[in-house]
């Protein structure tokens, strides 16, 4: 398999707590919405780094049972990709959701 975030895919990523995950989540969700309508090519390659990261979470042993939760985060980011008709979500509004994991990790360190 294919990884952009190579590092963190050979086991950094199992290093981060969920706060951290979820936080690198959440850049690369603000980064979709940063270039939504504007570059097409950015846009697609940080909706694949951003469901990459997802992914990667998902594996994770320690989050088993958050897991649910998850995914349906996951789910919510990838209607929001489609124009949010399924859930209303917005790309701006899970870039301000992430964002609160960011700045806890911040405040962690």
């Amino acid at each position: 398999m294919f990884f952009q975030h190579k590092e963190l895919a050979q086991g950094r990523w199992s290093k981060l707590s969920l706060v951290q995950q979820l936080g690198n989540i959440g850049g690369e969700v603000f980064r979709v919405w940063r270039q939504n309508g504007q570059d097409e090519k950015l846009f697609w390659s940080a909706v694949e780094r951003a469901l990459e990261l997802f992914d990667l979470t998902l594996n994770d042993p320690r989050w088993k049972g958050r897991r649910r939760e998850i995914a349906r985060a996951r789910e919510v980011f990838v209607d929001a990709v489609f124009g949010g008709r399924e859930y209303k979500s917005s790309l701006e509004d899970l870039a301000r959701y992430f964002d609160q994991f960011a700045l806890a990790a911040n405040l962690r360190r």
